[in-house]
């Protein structure tokens, strides 16, 4: 059974090849993981939530609020909309009144303050608890005392507005039905001269119902009179006086911290989540295998920063933890059926350096040579090879294939094969790169294809090293040819487009990418350790006239 369908990263590959198949719980696993990677944001937004509730706990901690409550008594002069009959009151209407400028200014000549009415009744609340005629101030001020004044005085001038305004309305509709009487008193003293003269009877009764209609009139008019003059226009009651309050107005600078630490959590998780939407990065090994609908093979673990000469000059072939997940990869392309049908494997990043991948060419050639495999590494890299300068030669006959006819006629292949001595590992053949002026007429040549036959030879493993994938075409033009593509990269540098891309292209090109080795920056391209090797022979070592720093992930060749 193949390894490759328990890919490393936890995320599987779908029935026919198609796109990975990840169920729903281990998606929004993913992600939260994901938004834990800007741990900076939540932080941010932790300390921005816990400040404006510290801001707010403190605000609120001088703030005191008192609460007056009144009842608001019906009259039946009372007609505040067209939807309320006589006698009902509108509290929606009695509450706007209550916050209106003409009881704000009431309120201020009652206390005697300087300041505006406006500015005055910011602070005032009015609210009507549902199903009552209940009207209830709530005034926050500084001090308590302050508070409680100034909540009684709005009260209390409300009620005053109100039986003012019912008294008005009491005189103004006297004053209208007085108006109206008065020419009914004339007709009724014209009427009664007239019929204090009359002598006529049939005169005398039509001047007698007259007079009556009039005279009932008046009384009507007089009753209406007596009603409204006796009216009660109390406005209404308090219920609860407003007291200085002993406490704060506020919730308390506890709770406010808390409160404003949950919500900077949520702010902090909001924003993660803009930055992870809007972030073409990989983040994740689940990104790599979405994007490329491989698995991912490995993960190199990071190693120690070197430096300088001494960080150069290190054997590219790793030990300890690296080289143990060098060999895990190994295996799982040596049981992979893709790949053991041909056994042959193109080694390359998606773009940028080549370091690691150089470095993980080298380690997986000598994991399959310690597996007992003849193993070829061709360095297709024609732009800067550097692996004849960075490994030591073993002691070997070298083959005869570069004098074959047809070799080396454009510039490369040219030389023997090389044997490098592996340490423990044994011993692997190493076809070493070399600067060309044609480098496609180098890559597609017949001594080329040649080379890349040898891996059907039984036991035999074909490693190809190639310059990252979007940046020359020397990789696409060897697919063809190698059919498996193994993809190096650090999943924090690359983008989910650039890995699409090298997955477009390698299908394109009749090919199939294995798998991912995901490296971080430290891991792969500088080992910790070199596995155990002779001493170095003459030649086979790095010239002393060159230096190897190390620039991200790769190298750089400085000429003393």
């Amino acid at each position: 059974m193949s390894e490759r369908g328990a890919p490393a990263a936890g995320a599987g590959r779908a029935p026919g090849g198609g796109a990975p198949a990840d169920d729903e719980p281990d998606l929004l696993r993913d992600q939260f993981r994901q938004l834990l990677r800007y741990r900076w944001l939540i932080a941010l937004g932790i300390v921005l939530g816990v400040l404006g509730g510290g801001w707010l706990g403190v605000r609120g901690a001088d703030s005191y609020t008192a609460t007056t409550e009144i009842t608001v008594r019906p009259l039946p002069i009372d007609s505040s909309s067209e939807k309320t009959a006589p006698g009902e009151t509108s509290m929606g209407s009695e509450r706007r009144t209550a916050l209106s400028s003409v009881v704000a200014e009431r309120a201020a000549r009652t206390l005697h303050t300087d300041t505006g009415a406006q500015r005055l009744a910011a602070d005032l609340q009015v609210t009507n608890p549902p199903e009552t005629r209940m009207l209830r101030f709530a005034y926050t001020a500084p001090s308590p005392r302050t508070a409680a004044r100034r909540a009684n005085a709005f009260a209390t001038a409300y009620l005053d507005n109100r039986e003012k305004d019912a008294t008005s309305r009491v005189t103004s509709m006297v004053e209208s039905y007085e108006k109206q009487r008065a020419p009914l008193l004339k007709e009724r003293d014209r009427l009664a001269e007239e019929i204090a003269s009359s002598g006529r009877e049939g005169a005398l009764d039509g001047t007698l119902s007259a007079h009556s209609s009039v005279v009932n009139r008046i009384a009507e008019i007089n009753g209406s009179i007596s009603d409204l003059r006796a009216e009660d226009t109390t406005p209404g009651r308090v219920v609860t006086k407003a007291t200085p309050p002993g406490a704060p107005a506020g919730p308390g600078l506890p709770l406010m911290l808390g409160l404003g630490a949950a919500v900077g959590v949520g702010l902090g998780l909001l924003a993660a989540w803009v930055r992870l939407v809007f972030d073409p990065a990989v983040r994740t090994p689940g990104d790599v295998v979405r994007a490329l609908h491989a698995p991912v093979l490995g993960t190199l673990p990071r190693g120690r920063r070197g430096s300088g000469k001494r960080a150069g000059r290190r054997s590219l072939l790793a030990g300890g933890r690296l080289a143990e997940e060098y060999r895990s990869v190994a295996f799982r392309l040596a049981y992979d059926e893709t790949f053991a049908r041909r056994r042959r494997v193109l080694v390359v990043p998606p773009r940028g350096s080549i370091g690691t991948a150089l470095a993980a060419s080298v380690n997986l050639s000598a994991s399959f040579a310690e597996m007992g495999k003849e193993v070829l590494l061709l360095e297709a890299d024609l732009r800067t090879p550097s692996l004849t300068e960075r490994l030591r030669q073993a002691d070997g006959v070298q083959p005869g294939w570069a004098r074959a006819p047809g070799h080396g006629t454009i510039g490369w292949p040219t030389g023997n094969r090389v044997p490098i001595d592996a340490g423990e590992s044994g011993v692997f053949d190493l076809v070493p790169g070399h600067r060309v002026s044609k480098v496609p007429r180098a890559l597609t040549s017949s001594a080329v294809t040649q080379l890349i036959g040898h891996a059907d030879e039984h036991n035999s493993v074909l490693l190809v090293l190639a310059p990252a994938v979007l940046s020359y075409a020397d990789a696409i033009a060897l697919i063809d040819r190698v059919d498996c593509v193994l993809i190096v990269c650090d999943p924090r540098e690359v983008r989910r487009d650039d890995l699409a891309r090298v997955r477009e292209l390698v299908v394109g090109a009749g090919g199939c990418v294995l798998g991912a080795l995901l490296h971080a920056e430290g891991a792969g391209s500088e080992p910790t350790a070199a596995r155990a090797a002779p001493p170095e022979r003459g030649g086979s070592a790095a010239p002393p006239e060159r230096e190897f720093v190390r620039e991200g992930v790769g190298l750089r060749v400085l000429d003393r």
